[in-house]
């Protein structure tokens, strides 16, 4: 095919797309963008190719894109025939399992453009399909409608956000319930197959104007539904056990739909001393005080630091704007400054914390004998294991996602490093920034009432298992096919060692474990137990490297030494794994 060749199907494609696109928004800006291509404009090119470079995959994270027009980016075409694919397949998941039932799903939203329009559009066209539909009221926090799912029986959920992802993305999260799955997997999030089956059913819907939107008839949920979420977060809270309440919390939403109810769920725990970062309080799809809307980027916590600062609060908690991830940052006592925790860091207090109040409630203090599972994704630490072990509890490592922490049978607890923690499975089978904010506080005020900060108690389980360091390198790049290259290059070449020591386990991931099912990751393991994975990222162009070393420490005395001498060991390797990439 010549260049005009190409030209002109792709300009046909997408005036045929704007003809027929529900939304005048996105049809007149794609409209623009084919004149400013037929006057020679690169960057209209560039960006028309791209939106119309294939389709926008369904997978296990559902959809997640850029919002504009066409078949790669997220709009009311793509979301319609989304919402169509997973009622053809709800239907008929509920029709073999359970005949005779009518399916039952609930849509919610964040406040990101466009996820109002995404969610009613997608209850219309549930509806007309024979499914019995709930919407929650309102822009709400992920959290809540992974609740919903349980809370109102039904046999799927959606959820329109894209976390915290740049302000130009919008996204379609998807969990499934009573009928569709087995009990394990009951409101978490899809795995595979069902992915890959919803996919298919998204691929056979007819053309746009054939998918059915009913004028009404879906139910708009009234406030019950947060406030059973609120009592039941709150709940949490073990006064009795853990009566400190005296702790000063800086608290930011990051300019998403978390602020309200975490404020609400805090107070009705007992922590009334809460300050808003009032720049980030309010929902504003715009993100205007950050670059990158996610707690782990630099500079996203500045505004909560410094109003930390001038309040000298005890602690500063950031959940992300769809509010399933909780940051957490405190004044290090060692340097006088604030920082924020690492999610190894923060999963492994909570992991501690969890396992104490799960003694006192079955008045247990031996470490055997008691039932319940302890989680972490395996490129989170090894601590947790350590801390479940000691405590008398079976631990498991699953696949990165909480879409395979939530279904670990008999979880008690569990956590990924990228700041997701799920502290209550028996109300959100999924991570939960809110409820992690009740538990952290709790430990926080603790901690405080014994003279303590979050980073003795830290010290403590170092003392008791050795000092788990841990770090990132992560790789961004234009072209995926890079990704795909540097792992080649990796399986062909293997290092030998990392900082010194001899690799004395190499696994290839993608072959599958008697733990795991395959994943494109690799896995090293040295003679002094220092652990490297590199693994291409789910949702990003990224190639992901996680490292970790344990130093094992007689004395707290002995402590500073063993920070410095881990920092330098996780600097060496960082190094070697730069150099086995050919960075």
């Amino acid at each position: 095919m010549t260049s005009s060749d190409a030209d002109f199907r792709l300009l046909n494609e997408a005036r045929e797309w704007a003809a027929k696109d529900p939304d005048p928004q996105t049809s007149a800006s794609l409209l623009e963008l084919v004149r400013l291509v037929e006057e020679g404009a690169p960057a209209a090119r560039q960006e028309l190719e791209d939106s119309f470079r294939g389709t926008l995959q369904f997978g296990t994270a559902g959809l997640r894109a850029a919002l504009g027009p066409g078949p790669n980016r997220m709009n009311r075409v793509v979301v319609r025939r989304a919402a169509a694919g997973l009622a053809d397949f709800l239907l008929g998941a509920v029709g073999r399992t359970s005949p005779g039932t009518r399916p039952r799903a609930v849509v919610g939203y964040d406040a990101r453009y466009n996820s109002d329009i995404f969610a009613e559009e997608t209850a219309a066209i549930f509806t007309a399909a024979g499914i019995e539909t709930f919407l929650l009221p309102a822009a709400l926090p992920t959290p809540l409608l992974a609740y919903a799912v349980r809370a109102l029986e039904c046999d799927g959920g959606v959820m329109v956000t894209a976390s915290h992802n740049p302000p130009q993305d919008n996204g379609y999260k998807v969990y499934l319930g009573r009928h569709t799955v087995p009990e394990s997997g009951n409101g978490a999030q899809i795995v595979a197959p069902y992915d890959a089956e919803i996919a298919a059913r998204i691929d056979a819907v007819g053309p746009l104007e054939s998918i059915v939107l009913a004028p009404g008839g879906w139910t708009v949920l009234d406030s019950a539904l947060a406030k059973g979420y609120e009592q039941a977060t709150a709940a949490l809270a073990l006064p009795d056990r853990f009566p400190a309440r005296d702790l000063r919390i800086v608290l930011t939403p990051m300019h998403g739909v978390g602020g309200e109810t975490a404020q609400i769920v805090l107070k009705a725990a007992g922590f009334t001393d809460v300050t808003l970062v009032a720049e980030q309080a309010e929902p504003d799809p715009d993100f205007p005080t950050v670059s990158f809307p996610n707690p782990e980027e630099p500079g996203a916590l500045d505004l909560a630091l410094e109003t930390a600062e001038r309040l000298d609060a005890d602690i500063v908690i950031a959940n992300d704007p769809d509010a399933d991830r909780a940051a957490v940052a405190a004044k290090d006592p060692d340097t006088g400054a604030w920082r924020m925790l690492r999610g190894d860091e923060v999963g492994a207090l909570l992991g501690a914390h969890i396992a104490t109040r799960l003694a006192a409630a079955d008045g247990n203090d031996g470490d055997s004998g008691r039932q319940g599972v302890f989680a972490n994704s395996i490129v989170s630490s090894r601590l947790l294991a350590r801390i479940a072990t000691a405590a008398g509890y079976a631990h498991e490592e699953t696949l990165t996602g909480f879409k395979w922490i939530s279904r670990v049978p008999g979880l008690l607890y569990g956590y990924e490093e990228a700041l997701g923690y799920c502290v209550a499975p028996g109300v959100v089978k999924d991570k939960d920034g809110i409820s992690a904010a009740v538990l952290i506080a709790e430990l926080a005020a603790a901690a405080k009432a014994d003279g303590k900060t979050v980073f003795d108690t830290l010290d403590e389980l170092y003392l008791q298992h050795g000092l788990h360091a841990s770090d990132q390198l992560s790789i961004r790049v234009a072209d995926l096919g890079l990704l795909d290259a540097m792992m080649n290059r990796l399986r062909v070449n293997p290092p030998e060692s990392f900082g010194s020591s001899a690799v004395e386990l190499f696994t290839d991931l993608a072959e599958g474990t008697e733990q795991l099912p395959p994943t494109d990751g690799l896995l090293y393991l040295t003679r002094d137990l220092t652990r490297v994975i590199i693994r291409p990222s789910g949702t990003e162009p990224k190639l992901k490297c996680y490292l970790e070393v344990i130093h094992h420490v007689g004395t707290a005395a002995e402590l500073p030494e063993a920070r410095q001498a881990a920092r330098a060991a996780l600097d060496e390797v960082l190094q070697d794994v730069s150099e086995a990439l050919g960075l």
